[in-house]
C-alpha cells in the first residue's frame, strides 16, 4: 500500500469520509438513541489478530460503516441527555480533519497551530476575566486541568515552606507537614484522582459540608482552614464547582475567594461544564467570580459542543507554572524569540505533555463560526429545554424533582405513592426504570446518587434537541415506570 496518495485519490475517498460523516449526522434522528453491540462484537475485537499484510481503503471503510458507525455512543441524538456529552459541532468535525492533516506537534515553535492556540487561550482568558499575562493551555480535558492546576497549587504551598517538591519529592522531609485539599461533595472525582497522582493521597482530603442546595459552604471552609493552620497543616488548595455535573449547583464563588485569598489558599475552579455560561446575563454575577480564582478548567468539548478532546486550563501566575514544570533553565530559555525558529515560550514548559495535538483548530472554528452571540442562544435552548422537563416532571403524579433544578441538568425520580416512603424499593424500581429506558433506544438517560438514594438525571446539551424530544423523554420514563410497577410485564 503506498504511503503517498495523489491529489485525486485523497478527494475520492475523502468525498466517501465526507457521505460517511454527513450521513452518519443526518439519519441520527430516526436511529435508536441506543444500540447495543451484538453479544459477539466485543469479544471479536478482543481477539482479532494483528494484520498482516494491507487492505484497500474501501474495504475498510465498508467495514466501518457496517461493524462502527451502527453503533454510537449515542451523544450526537436529539434525545441523548447522559452525563455531559453534546453533539459535535459540525464545524468543529472539518476542524479536526484539518488539524490532522496538518500533524503538528504544539509542544512549542513559531507555526501556525501555536499563534492559534494562543489567540485561543486568550479568548478564554477574556471571557472568564483572566489578567493578561496568565498562562493557558488546551488539554485532554479537566482530568488533566486538574492534575496541572494542583500540582501548580502543591509548587506554591511547598514553596511557601522553604520546600522544593520537585526536587525532594514528598519523601524529602522529615518533618514536612500534613498538605491538604479542600473540596465538596459534588466535586468531581478527577480531583480525587490528582490528589492522589501528585503523591498526597486521599487521606489527606478534607470534604467541606455543603449546604441544602450541595453548594460548598464558605463559613465551614473558613473555620477548617483556620484550624489546619493552627494545627500545622499545609493547605494546598480549595476546589470549588462553578456548575456541578451532578445538579448543576454553582458555589458561591465570590464569598470562597474571600476566605482563600484570607489565608493565601490557592482557589480552583472546576468550570468543566458550567464555564460557558458566564456568557449569560442571568447567571453572570454567579459566575463571573471565576476571575478571582488561581486557576480555572473548562471543556470546550462539553458545552461549547467541540468533537472531543478539547479542554482548557488557565492559571493566574504563569510564572509559577513554569516554575512547578519546565525543565528547561532559565537561562535556555527562548523568551523574547517570538519571530525565531523556537516562538514564544513553549507551552510544553507549562505541563504534563511534551507531544502535544493540534486541539486548538476545532475550538477556534467553532468560536469564529458561532461567536458570542451563537453560543448566548445555544445555551439558552439547552436551558429552556432543561425548564421544561423540570416542569413535566413537578406536574407528573409519579415522579420527583430535585430542586432547585440547575444550569441545563434535571435531577428527579419515580416515586409512586404505592412504595411510600420506602427508600430501598424506590431505588430499585428507579434502576430498573433507568435500564429499561437506556435499553429502550427511545431517549437516554443517566442516574447519580444524591443523600445515599439513586436519582435519575438528565443533562440537557445538545442544540439538536427540540421541544417534543423531551416531551418524548418525560413519555418514555413515565411507561417505562408504569411497565415496572406492573405484574408480568
Amino acid at each position: 500500500m503506498d504511503f503517498t496518495w495523489t491529489a485525486e485519490e485523497i478527494r475520492r475517498v475523502g468525498y466517501r469520509v465526507a457521505d460517511l460523516v454527513a450521513e452518519h449526522l443526518s439519519n441520527l434522528p430516526d436511529e435508536p438513541v441506543f444500540r447495543p453491540l451484538p453479544p459477539d462484537r466485543l469479544a471479536r475485537a478482543q481477539s482479532s489478530a494483528l494484520p498482516e499484510r494491507g487492505q484497500p481503503v474501501d474495504t475498510l471503510l465498508d467495514e466501518f460503516a457496517r461493524e462502527i458507525a451502527p453503533y454510537p455512543f449515542g451523544n450526537g441524538h436529539p434525545r441523548f441527555y447522559g452525563w455531559v456529552n453534546s453533539p459535535p459541532a459540525v464545524v468543529g468535525v472539518f476542524g479536526a480533519a484539518l488539524a490532522a492533516a496538518m500533524n503538528p506537534s504544539v509542544a512549542g515553535g513559531n507555526h501556525g497551530a501555536v499563534a492559534l492556540e494562543h489567540e485561543v487561550v486568550g479568548w478564554f482568558r477574556r471571557l472568564l476575566g483572566f489578567p493578561e499575562g496568565s498562562a493557558g493551555l488546551l488539554v485532554s480535558g479537566t482530568s488533566t486541568a486538574a492534575l496541572i492546576s494542583l500540582a501548580a497549587a502543591r509548587h506554591r504551598a511547598c514553596g511557601h515552606v522553604g520546600w522544593d517538591v520537585r526536587a525532594s519529592g514528598l519523601q524529602g522531609r522529615g518533618d514536612s507537614p500534613r498538605l491538604t485539599v479542600y473540596l465538596g461533595s459534588e466535586a468531581h472525582g478527577c480531583h480525587q484522582k490528582a490528589v492522589e497522582l501528585l503523591g498526597l493521597g486521599s487521606a489527606s482530603i478534607r470534604h467541606v459540608p455543603g449546604d441544602e442546595r450541595l453548594r460548598l459552604r464558605a463559613d465551614a471552609l473558613d473555620t477548617m482552614l483556620a484550624e489546619d493552620l493552627a494545627d500545622g497543616r499545609l493547605p494546598v488548595a480549595v476546589v470549588a464547582s462553578a456548575g456541578s455535573v451532578n445538579t448543576g449547583a454553582i458555589d458561591p464563588l465570590d464569598a470562597l475567594a474571600d476566605v482563600c485569598a484570607r489565608h493565601d489558599v490557592w482557589l480552583h475552579v472546576d468550570g468543566a461544564y458550567g464555564g460557558p455560561a458566564v456568557m449569560l446575563e442571568e447567571l453572570r454575577p454567579e459566575l463571573a467570580p471565576m476571575a478571582r480564582a488561581d486557576s480555572v478548567a473548562l471543556d470546550p468539548h462539553k458545552w461549547l459542543y467541540v468533537p472531543v478532546d478539547a479542554g482548557l486550563v488557565l492559571v493566574k501566575d504563569a510564572a509559577g507554572l513554569r516554575d512547578a514544570f519546565s525543565l528547561v533553565p532559565p537561562y535556555l530559555r527562548t523568551d523574547g524569540d517570538e519571530h525565531g525558529v523556537q516562538g514564544p515560550p513553549w507551552f510544553s514548559e507549562f505541563g504534563t505533555e511534551q507531544t502535544r495535538p493540534f486541539r486548538a483548530l476545532k475550538v477556534w472554528l467553532a468560536l469564529r463560526y458561532f461567536g458570542l452571540e451563537g453560543y448566548r442562544e445555544l445555551l439558552a435552548h439547552d436551558m429552556a429545554l432543561a425548564r421544561r422537563l423540570a416542569a413535566g416532571v413537578r406536574q407528573a403524579p409519579a415522579l420527583v424533582l430535585w430542586e432547585p433544578q440547575g444550569l441545563s441538568i434535571v435531577c428527579f425520580r419515580a416515586a409512586p405513592p404505592a412504595l411510600g416512603d420506602d427508600g430501598e424499593a424506590l431505588d430499585r424500581l428507579n434502576r430498573a426504570v433507568l435500564s429499561r429506558v437506556q435499553l429502550g433506544g427511545e431517549a437516554f438517560l443517566s442516574s447519580t446518587v444524591m443523600g445515599g438514594r439513586f436519582w435519575l438525571r438528565a443533562c440537557v446539551v445538545n442544540p439538536r434537541a427540540t421541544e417534543s424530544d423531551v416531551d418524548r423523554l418525560l413519555a418514555v420514563v413515565q411507561a417505562a415506570v408504569a411497565a415496572e410497577l406492573t405484574p408480568g410485564a
